[in-house]
């Protein structure tokens, strides 16, 4: 029996329980789900005045390292990019859908609602692009699980924003009125997907499954997303977008950096033949560089940092 920490919303115990269910497929062990409350799950108001990155994770690793999980299951855009110490990702399973999703009264798109229409999201990037997008929405900063969020278009707000691959999991596709291309919104740096971490020295038999459902293709794509990301110096609520993927022998990247009022935004792209871990975090920190080049640092601000 191995214990695999989650944290308690609906969605975090669905996508644990799906990686549960991969590794006693692969590895015919049973796993049991241990809910850790984290600070992201207490703490209210804007994700940037909690401390940012790093607010979802901090007690699930606590509790992989003073051995009270076996295995803990984020989503990987939550995750500082600095290694943790003691700790290891043993597997990024294949991502879901990557891309925003718009979730709206009467399924209107973004271009059908309304001037003056009040749409929410609680990330700044998210923001920032729909506000370079339609400079005559409102935007209303929100937090809550995805059902909370939902439940705010049958009162105060026209539209949110949200990952798709959250709805996915919990089966909520149908409220999607809209799937942002990568044009229009650039998601998260590893947004859809999910990173199972263990203590070192973890059981073999453990590691060996989770080694089985890690995806190359995923994990080689979200290195680059994330080495951009560090090199930024940039957390995860900062207004970054990044996305990359595999086009046949290349690994291509793209960002986008915005100031937070949607006013400026500086998107480059960049791709590498090279397809190992080592080259794709160069891609991400070169296409970083090129982006500083041309001011990006000026549009991140301090305290999203």
């Amino acid at each position: 029996m191995f214990k695999l920490g989650t944290r308690g919303s609906k969605l975090a115990r669905t996508q644990s329980q799906q990686i549960a269910d991969q590794l006693s497929a692969v590895g015919g062990f049973d796993v049991e789900l241990v809910e850790i409350r984290t600070d992201g799950d207490v703490l209210t108001g804007p994700l940037s005045q909690m401390g940012g990155t790093g607010v979802f994770v901090t007690a699930l690793r606590a509790a992989l390292l003073d051995g009270r999980i076996d295995l803990a299951v984020h989503s990987l855009k939550d995750l500082p990019t600095a290694a943790a110490p003691g700790l290891l990702t043993a597997a990024v399973p294949i991502r879901a859908d990557a891309r925003d999703a718009l979730c709206s009264r009467s399924h209107r798109t973004l271009s059908e609602l309304p001037s003056g229409a009040k749409v929410g999201t609680g990330s700044p990037r998210r923001a920032a692009q729909l506000r370079a997008a339609r400079t005559d929405l409102e935007v209303v900063d929100i937090r809550g699980n995805v059902d909370t969020r939902l439940g705010r278009l049958e009162n105060d707000l026209d539209a949110v924003v949200l990952a798709a691959a959250g709805l996915g999991r919990i089966d909520r596709s149908a409220a999607v009125s809209e799937l942002f291309s990568s044009e229009l919104m650039l998601p998260a740096p590893g947004q859809g997907a999910l990173a199972v971490e263990v203590a070192h020295g973890t059981a073999a038999s453990l590691t060996a499954a989770l080694a089985a459902i890690d995806d190359s293709a995923t994990r080689l794509a979200v290195t680059a997303e994330r080495a951009l990301l560090a090199r930024l110096e940039a957390g995860c609520s900062a207004p970054v977008g990044a996305f990359a993927q595999l086009q046949g022998s290349l690994l291509r990247l793209e960002a986008c950096v915005c100031a937070v009022d949607g006013s400026r935004v500086i998107r480059q792209a960049k791709s590498t033949d090279g397809i190992t871990e080592v080259a794709a975090t160069l891609l991400g920190i070169e296409l970083a560089e090129a982006m500083l080049a041309d001011g990006a640092a000026e549009l991140i601000p301090a305290e999203l940092g």
